[in-house]
């Protein structure tokens, strides 16, 4: 059977650097950075202080106020960032099938803020004055529920859990969905939060830089915690041709991997086989890729293990790889939507955003990092990773718009 080609009709982000496709990728190509002191809770017991919190979202231009307190921030940020997808693709929820548009998302933690509120409710006050709205919200699944509800979206739904992997993981699935089923739409992304819990559990492993996260750079100290959304209207390209809807890019195809190693320390063998998994089921070349959208931590460990990965699938050939999370942090299972919503405006444009903050080579990191500056590239194909806690890895295959 031959494959449909599946394609990119809409986009939706909101993140630290901007609200909206075009704000962001402004700001991008710039090397604007989005970190900045934490606002949400109190840090002074903290080694670090810096986050990539988003400061400026306003949920009711979005959402209708009268439903605000049913939605989480997680849901909230994913809606909006639906919303925006749905028209930059001008499409009206209210004139489609419901029953043929699907909704997947990824996130790490999920609705993290609604569990922080009920738990201080709890210990200050007691359980019994947790309301049961907060209670409502916590279930993970909640996230593309939500988004469900808000359009009247009754196709498939599913949330991915595989952390800071499960962006790549929704819109993979939402690509086999339009490969084999009867649905028109595919909503496909990923959300998560700034969090208490996640802000503390990266201090404790002392994997949070005091300052500025610095990808590839040999004095790079760690990740900075972010939030955000990202979301990817999918369609077929016979169903976009039939509207004469624009086209950013085209889903070639994915791998994805797990390491079966340990649940923190990176695997080369393990990343080495998703790129290549993703790769083999694209059909395409190593040769034939011109930018990687690196996962790009900060790590000393993830930098230093994505960086030979890179070089064994492009043997040795430097090819152009840069770091989102230098700008907005890493915003977990947001990260590889948001990354990927930044691919398909890189081939669409032939702009490759920078890595910021580098300033000193790595010699364990041999790659072409796009330091600091934006660069004009003729790109074609992208690849986007990311990778997670417990070796759970994904790569996905974005390819020019060509008709």
């Amino acid at each position: 059977m031959n494959k449909k080609r599946v394609v990119v009709t809409g986009l939706g982000v909101i993140s630290s650097i901007g609200i909206g496709k075009d704000q962001f990728w402004n700001n991008a190509v710039k090397g604007h950075s989005g970190i900045s002191k934490v606002d949400l809770f109190d840090t002074s017991e903290h080694f670090t202080k810096l986050g990539g919190e988003i400061k400026n979202f306003q949920p009711e231009k979005f959402i209708d106020r009268r439903k605000l307190k049913f939605y989480g921030r997680a849901s909230q940020l994913s809606i909006a960032a639906t919303k925006m997808a749905m028209e930059d693709a001008n499409l009206d929820a209210r004139e489609l099938d419901s029953e043929r548009v699907a909704v997947f998302f990824g996130t790490t933690s999920g609705e993290s803020q609604e569990i922080e509120s009920m738990d201080k409710i709890w210990l200050k006050q007691g359980k019994d004055n947790v309301g049961l709205s907060s209670i409502l919200q916590y279930p993970i699944n909640n996230i593309s529920s939500n988004v469900a509800i808000d359009f009247k979206f009754k196709g498939p739904n599913r949330m991915f859990t595989n952390a800071c992997a499960a962006g790549n993981y929704a819109i993979g699935y939402g690509y086999d969905v339009l490969q084999s089923t009867d649905i028109d739409y595919v909503i496909a992304g990923g959300s998560d939060v700034f969090s208490y819990i996640v802000f503390t559990g990266f201090n404790q492993l002392g994997a949070v830089a005091p300052e500025k996260c610095q990808p590839f750079d040999k004095n790079r100290k760690g990740i900075i915690p972010g939030e955000g959304a990202g979301v990817l209207l999918l369609e077929t390209l016979e169903n976009a041709r039939k509207r004469r809807a624009q086209v950013y890019a085209e889903i070639l195809g994915y791998g994805l991997s797990c390491d079966a190693y340990h649940m923190t320390q990176p695997n080369r063998d393990g990343i080495t086989a998703c790129m290549a998994a993703a790769l083999k089921e694209s059909g395409i070349k190593p040769e034939e890729v011109d930018y990687v959208c690196a996962h790009g931590t900060g790590t000393k460990a993830n930098d230093k293990t994505e960086s030979e990965a890179i070089n064994i699938i492009f043997g040795g050939r430097k090819v152009a790889v840069s770091s989102l999370k230098s700008m907005i942090g890493h915003t977990m299972g947001a990260a590889s939507a948001i990354e990927a919503v930044t691919c398909c405006l890189t081939v669409k444009n032939d702009i490759i955003t920078p890595t910021i903050n580098y300033e000193t080579p790595d010699a364990e990191c041999d790659i072409d990092c796009v330091p600091n500056k934006a660069r004009n590239q003729k790109t074609d194909i992208a690849l986007n990773n990311a990778f997670a806690f417990g070796g759970n890895n994904s790569c996905l295959a974005i390819k020019k718009y060509i008709d």
